[in-house]
């Protein structure tokens, strides 16, 4: 991998979410501990930090991570609680909050950079929704995951959307179903991270992760993870002849040029950076 770039997890901040810059990256991280919850308010922040991420032509990796020993305990119970006084029992308000989590767990697929999850601490229900979502996932040794809605009569029907394209479907049933919680060895063996290392090298490696991805060319990996979640929803025959459209228009782009070339020539791309 390329050299390292410790992100550090340091820095609180008053606000719901800290975001920090370093080149090529951006790293956003739910600033509300102790629980880090998922309410409308972080919501709406974090998909605006994500779009601003999105649009921004020197982000090449996003790192969601969170503050606290907790990485996000998922919907704030206490604000779908408080709107059952409403005159429709709250119907309106839990509709919005399941529509707008939707729409963020789809806003980090859908992003043209990369999403590394990093975790190091208790990710549960929509929280553990948010880890399945992104592309990568790196655990501390200190992470630990559940889907405890079954135990509140509340079935994790939207964690489990992004868990059953993640896990293997018994793997994501044996967490949906039990609701017992899972540590980070576990996870990486149900699929649900990549790697899981020490707490105090967490910050090295998605560092290392983050900036090996950075160094690759912007326009490719766009390209790639684009069609990557394309595909995989189709069924064999579509996926070879879309991922074959795609392999053409990507031969047919400037860095693709320059990458082969560069190979060929045993030296040193240089990207366009678009």
């Amino acid at each position: 991998m390329a050299d390292i770039v410790e992100l550090s997890t340091d820095a609180r901040s008053p606000h719901p979410l800290d975001i920090q810059t370093a080149p090529g990256i951006t790293r956003i991280a739910l600033s509300n501990p102790p629980a880090n919850a998922l309410s409308i308010a972080v919501m709406e922040a974090l998909l605006a930090a994500l779009r601003d991420a999105g649009a921004d032509p020197d982000c090449r990796v996003v790192v969601l991570a969170a503050h606290g020993k907790t990485f996000s305990a998922g919907h704030d119970l206490k604000e779908l609680t408080a709107h059952r006084a409403d005159a429709d029992g709250g119907r309106a308000f839990f509709e919005k909050t399941m529509r707008l989590c939707a729409e963020l767990m789809q806003a980090i697929v859908r992003l043209p950079q990369p999403v590394i999850a990093e975790v190091n601490g208790i990710a549960t229900a929509a929280g553990c929704q948010l880890v399945a979502s992104c592309d990568l996932a790196i655990a501390s040794e200190e992470a630990q995951f559940q889907t405890p809605g079954v135990h509140i009569g509340l079935f994790c029907s939207t964690p489990m959307v992004a868990l059953s394209r993640n896990l293997s479907p018994k793997h994501a049933m044996e967490m949906l179903l039990t609701g017992e919680r899972i540590d980070a060895r576990s996870a990486r063996e149900f699929g649900l991270v990549n790697r899981v290392v020490p707490p105090e090298y967490l910050g090295t490696v998605v560092g290392r992760y983050a900036t090996t991805i950075a160094s690759k060319s912007k326009t490719t990996v766009r390209i790639g993870k684009k069609a990557f979640y394309e595909q995989a929803e189709m069924g064999l025959s579509d996926a070879y002849d879309y991922a074959a459209r795609v392999m053409v228009e990507n031969m047919m782009e400037t860095d693709a040029e320059e990458g082969i070339g560069a190979f060929l020539e045993k030296r040193k791309p240089k990207w366009s950076g678009r």
